[in-house]
Parts: structure tokens; sequence; C-alpha cells
């Protein structure tokens, strides 16, 4: 969607447009769901920080200011909603197993799902700031000017961040057999 386009899409949302509020939630929904998911590792506490996310946005929809991308606000909001979860965390839980593919072999199934619980268990260990950039990065394919955006960062600091998440995701997938350099 375009600017112009994202633009109308906020004014008719602002006045009320139930139709522009579905499409605003049809467009996001998947990402937001994703992001919230890689962030808090569970897919009941990722729809509900999915649900909460759009009830934000519809309560602040006319505070937005059209010089952001409403891509980028939205994330902000989920974002942000994904680290208060976190926070009323008393731990970490373990994740359930991520649907594969229907192509796959049974032996296949299991090594892609070992692997997939391997690595959402090991992104769950980096700090919030080093899992967010890599959630954004890899998961939802932001780009570094994004990434900034949406933790309104400079993008020097989110190329650091990247940086220092990838090495430490990386070392901890090695001591856990994942990965090997």
């Amino acid at each position: 969607m375009d600017k112009q386009q994202e633009i109308e899409l906020v004014t008719n949302c602002q006045h009320g447009d139930k139709k522009a509020l579905d499409t605003l939630v049809r467009l996001l929904e998947k990402s937001v769901y994703n992001a919230a998911y890689r962030m808090l590792g569970n897919p009941d506490e990722a729809a509900d920080v999915t649900q909460t996310t759009f009830l934000k946005v519809f309560e602040n929809i006319g505070g937005f200011n059209p010089k952001f991308r409403l891509f980028s606000w939205t994330y902000r909001i989920a974002l942000n909603e994904s680290i208060d979860q976190l926070k009323r965390r008393e731990r970490t839980k373990p994740l359930e197993h991520m649907p594969i593919s229907d192509t796959d072999s049974p032996q296949e199934t299991v090594a892609l799902s070992q692997l997939s619980d391997e690595v959402q268990s090991t992104l769950m260990e980096l700090k919030e700031e080093h899992r967010s950039v890599i959630v954004l990065r890899y998961f939802s394919d932001c780009s570094y000017e994004d990434i900034g955006r949406i933790l309104q960062l400079p993008e020097k600091t989110v190329k650091s961040r990247l940086f220092s998440a990838r090495q430490q995701l990386k070392n901890k997938l090695n001591q856990h057999g994942v990965y090997s350099s």
C-alpha cells in the first residue's frame, strides 16, 4: 500500500469507517501476530497481544501522525505489548510445535520441528532488545530503516544491535549443539 492509500485508510478509520478498520486488521494482523509470537514464543499469548494491539490502534488512531508509517506505528505498539507481556510472565514457557509442511517426510517433519523448537527456545534466551531486532529483521522482513522507526533507534544502532544479537544467537545455538561454525 502506498503512502496516499495509507493516509486514506487511516482517515477513514478516524471517521469510524468499520470497513476501513477491517481492512487495516486484514493487512496487518498476520505480521503483528508473527512478531508477537516470535517475541513471546506462545501462540495464545501472541493472539492476546495481537488483539490488544489492534484495540490500542483503534483507541489511538485519532492521534496517529501521518508523517509515520502505519505499519511502523502498529509494530511499535505490538512490540511494546509483547514486552509488557514478557514482564508479566513469571518464567519462560516451552513452545508448542509449529505447523510443518505436508510434503515433508516424517523424519524431516520431526527434524524440522526439533530445529524450530530449539531455535525458538534459544531466541527466547536473548534479551528483549536483541530478540526484537532479530524478529523484525528475519521473521518480519523489515529493513534497517523500518526497524529504526519501529524501535525508535538510529539505523546505526539497529545494525550494531542486530550484529550483537546474531552473534549471541549463534553462540547460544552452538552451545546447544544446533549450530557449529
